[in-house]
């Protein structure tokens, strides 16, 4: 069983998911304008894991 995150930790977590979201958001915006589709989706796959993470770290 997985130890809990202490509080700190966790709000540390979410802020890194946070700008990862942010970054991908762009970033798969830039990929798919020059037709990488597929570079595109990847990003936006690690986009949406991490708001889920955010998501999931606020309700601690």
């Amino acid at each position: 069983m997985a130890e809990p995150i202490e509080p700190s930790e966790a709000s540390h977590r979410s802020a890194v998911a946070s700008y990862v979201a942010s970054l991908s958001a762009d970033l798969a915006t830039m990929a798919r304008r020059t037709g990488l589709d597929t570079l595109g989706y990847l990003l936006e796959m690690a986009r949406l894991e991490a708001e889920s993470v955010v998501r999931h770290n606020g309700q601690r």
